[in-house]
């Protein structure tokens, strides 16, 4: 349970970071507090995605993966961060990722900073 919610902080923070920094992604809110609560929850969203839907997508995409080395995978988290957005905007989250090309960069980015903040905190 402690690595589930280490997790879901450490998603949350890379998701705050992309939308801070990636022009097309919005996290809007009246507060901070509105604006945590809301990237909490759209980290929530995002690990359920990944949890369900990016294994079956990266199986079917198993050609592709050959095809360009590994390079499909930016494709595939971009389109789950675009999932991601699409389901915030059905559950009412304000979050909003505009366009293929915000989404892989603030995919990068969420890949990055999580990769980052996993080997600065550990896996304990």
């Amino acid at each position: 349970m402690k690595n589930f919610v280490i997790k879901t902080l450490i998603n949350a923070v890379a998701i705050w970071i992309a939308a801070w920094i990636v022009t097309g992604i919005t996290l809007s809110g009246d507060d901070w507090q509105h604006k945590t609560l809301t990237v909490i929850a759209v980290a929530l969203v995002f690990g359920v995605v990944n949890f369900l839907i990016k294994p079956l997508v990266k199986l079917l995409s198993l050609p592709l993966f050959i095809l360009t080395l590994g390079l499909f995978t930016f494709v595939i988290n971009a389109l789950m961060l675009w999932l991601t957005s699409w389901a915030s905007d059905k559950l009412s989250l304000d979050f909003h990722v505009e366009g293929f090309g915000s989404a892989l960069l603030g995919a990068l980015i969420i890949s990055v900073v999580s990769w980052g903040l996993n080997l600065a905190l550990g896996d304990d």
